[in-house]
């Protein structure tokens, strides 16, 4: 018996159509999918919260600081007035206290001595020539050439003795004042040589001062007279008083000099470094809060808030503080917004969102405290 193929080959031929439908809710769905991808959104940057203030002129009343180094207020050189005679010995060393006119150190005579006994020699037998024409003058014995002759040869010879005599009073080194002896530059065997390097230095009447450097806006409230109280290195601390106040600002740090005196001390020795703290009331200047400095490595640094509120950090020169505030001797801008406590943990770019810190007066005085 044979079957007929037709059935067969109909069910054949309709299965493409069966596999369109299926696939068509696939593809629907895989379109729906593609459609719903794209780029992705945009993540919104979120602004810090911080703190702000102004940068303000203010007159910042409290310690001026100022440093420097200490340095005699008067200062003697010795040097030999002599060439080519070798030092014979040293009297004094270095921090020793000397009076006027003590002997630092001696010149080695003997060659010298020699000459002062034949130019002695010289000058009385040249004087005695001269006394022997004595009254001949117009006589017709001796010419008057000859006369003159014998009376300039006895000045010659007591001028040259008298120059001899002066050096052998310069072998001799003297303390030109009272003081304390800072530098002793010379040893026995070593060459003297005029208008050389000084052989001794010496502190006069021990005198050590501090020669400091301070802010120009500072020193607008420091006058001569002004107390200071000097620090050493070392832990100690001097109270001082302002002698005297250069009337020049260097043009190119913007600084002052002063010159305070101190008593006199053995922890005091020129050259040393020290930190003098004024107590001065200085003219407006460009102020902020303490808050807003933060110390880096490099130095001092504030965080600046620009107008589009993204932060940006900057080194700064500070001066005088007082009342909380801080005076700026390089920085931003008076008016210029600056972070404060949060500032430090801020990076260039960061967007914030400001919130200001209402200005304080430049003299807030203490409100009185109600009666019950």
């Amino acid at each position: 018996m044979v079957e007929d193929p037709a059935p067969s080959m109909h069910r054949n031929r309709a299965s493409p159509y069966v596999v369109a439908l299926l696939l068509v809710p696939v593809l629907l769905a895989a379109n729906g999918c593609k459609k719903k991808e794209g780029p992705p959104a945009a993540v919104e940057e979120i602004a810090r919260a911080v703190t702000v203030a102004q940068v303000e002129l203010r007159a910042i009343r409290g310690n001026a600081e100022a440093v420097g180094l200490l340095v005699p207020r008067e200062e003697a050189a010795v040097s030999s007035e002599l060439s080519g005679y070798r030092v014979a010995e040293v009297l004094v060393e270095e921090g020793a206290i000397v009076r006027e006119g003590q002997v630092l150190a001696r010149l080695d005579d003997t060659l010298l001595r020699p000459r002062i006994e034949q130019a002695r020699a010289s000058a009385e037998q040249a004087r005695a020539e001269a006394q022997r024409v004595n009254g001949l003058d117009g006589t017709g014995i001796l010419s008057d050439e000859d006369i003159a002759q014998r009376r300039s040869q006895a000045r010659i010879a007591d001028a040259q003795l008298s120059d001899l005599t002066t050096q052998a009073g310069q072998m001799t080194l003297r303390a030109p004042v009272a003081g304390v002896v800072l530098e002793r530059n010379v040893r026995p065997g070593s060459v003297a040589s005029a208008g050389g390097d000084p052989m001794f230095r010496i502190a006069r009447d021990r005198l050590i001062e501090l020669d400091a450097e301070i802010s120009e806006a500072s020193l607008a409230g420091i006058s001569v007279g002004s107390k200071a109280r000097v620090s050493l290195p070392a832990g100690l601390a001097f109270d001082g008083e302002v002698r005297l106040i250069s009337p020049r600002i260097d043009p190119q740090t913007k600084l002052g000099r002063v010159r305070v005196r101190l008593p006199v001390d053995e922890a005091l020795r020129a050259g040393g470094f020290a930190q003098a703290t004024f107590e001065a009331a200085s003219q407006p200047v460009p102020s902020v809060p303490e808050k807003a400095i933060q110390f880096e490595a490099s130095g001092p640094q504030l965080t600046v808030i620009g107008d589009d509120n993204r932060a940006t950090r900057m080194p700064v020169r500070t001066g005088a503080r007082g009342s909380g505030f801080v005076e700026l001797l390089e920085g931003p801008p008076v008016g210029a917004r600056v972070a404060l406590g949060g500032g430090a943990f801020l990076l260039d770019g960061d967007l914030v969102d400001p919130g200001m810190v209402k200005p304080l007066p430049p003299a807030a005085a203490p409100s009185p405290t109600p009666s019950p």
